[in-house]
């Protein structure tokens, strides 16, 4: 699925927040629980690093501040809301979703509320969508979440899992703009490959003694990732007769940083232009491309007129890629 902004209907994005737990989690604090070294998982993923939520933290926790930061810096308030998506695959319960549970804490009485399950690339779905609905009329403002507690999901004994993820939620605020902002949206999903990246057990499937845990096959989703980022991007950057010379900024799904490198030299990107921070907080799922746009913004990269490309992957196995003109002045 591939397509490119219609013309006059022009939205972008007019705030961010992002918000990560407390909790820094080190290589050195894994190798308590798993047969693994610093050294090790920075060979083999580049992360240093993650947060993790406390015992008493869900996801809507982080949802909450991430929401309000963007809110803010868009100049609204939770009542300006009509639309609101979050992006996870670990609400706080299967129901009701995160998104009612937080449009109720800010005061979004009016807003229509769901959660949206894309694994990894939810951010990028909930982003496809939430235009689609501003674009279309049926909406005014929509407030995108994407996040995850993924710590709550992984097997502590598990080396292949435990050593890659991390919490963390983003949230961007969208509205009508009079100039052009996304320019256009490329979405797929393989669900012959789920297998490789899944969570049994934690549906309406029956499985025999199921422990509810991540599992992973880390080969076929390492060959999936580095081939998708940049297959993804390229049918994108044509579609929309753009040049990846033309891209200021290349926001990656932070999973691995080795998958980033191999996806950054295909794509023939200069390292400056990428943004990197998985050796901070490992892979936060749908959490990860706001948490990058958010160090975009604070390093002072995100500026009017730069050109933006996205780019997520994830379970499913799913992808997607969106290419937008950056509208907003963005403090620090």
């Amino acid at each position: 699925m591939i397509g490119t902004a219609r013309q006059g209907m022009d939205v972008s994005i007019t705030g961010l927040g992002c918000k990560v737990p407390d909790r820094v989690v080190t290589n050195d604090d894994l190798a308590q629980y798993v047969d693994t070294t610093d050294e090790w998982i920075v060979e083999r993923t580049g992360i240093r690093e993650r947060r993790m939520a406390a015992p008493e933290e869900a996801l809507s926790d982080l949802a909450l501040p991430a929401s309000r930061d963007a809110l803010a810096q868009a100049g609204l308030e939770g009542k300006d809301i009509d639309l609101l998506i979050v992006a996870t695959v670990t609400p706080d319960m299967a129901f009701p979703s995160t998104a009612a549970i937080l449009a109720d804490t800010l005061g979004a009485t009016d807003a229509a509320a769901y959660d949206l399950s894309a694994g990894c690339t939810g951010f990028m779905y909930a982003l496809a969508q939430g235009y689609g609905m501003l674009a279309g009329g049926l909406a005014k403002r929509a407030l995108v979440v994407g996040g995850d507690v993924l710590s709550r999901i992984l097997d502590w004994d598990d080396r292949s899992t435990l050593v890659l993820f991390g919490d963390g939620a983003g949230a961007v605020v969208l509205e009508s703009v009079p100039e052009q902002g996304f320019i256009g949206f490329e979405l797929g999903a393989d669900g012959g490959g789920g297998a490789n990246l899944w969570l049994p057990g934690s549906g309406s499937r029956l499985f025999d003694d199921p422990d509810k845990y991540v599992k992973m096959n880390g080969r076929e989703v390492f060959k999936f990732a580095t081939r998708i980022l940049v297959q993804s991007a390229q049918e994108l950057l044509e579609k929309c007769g753009v040049s990846m010379d033309d891209v200021d900024i290349y926001i990656p799904h932070q999973a691995n940083v080795r998958i980033i490198d191999h996806a950054t030299r295909k794509l023939g990107v200069p390292s400056e232009r990428v943004v990197v921070n998985v050796d901070r907080y490992g892979n936060t799922s749908s959490g990860s491309i706001p948490l990058a746009l958010a160090d975009a913004a604070a390093d002072g990269r995100l500026r009017p007129g730069r050109l933006v490309l996205m780019t997520g992957m994830g379970a499913g196995l799913t992808w997607g890629s969106a290419l937008m003109r950056w509208t907003k002045e963005m403090a620090a």
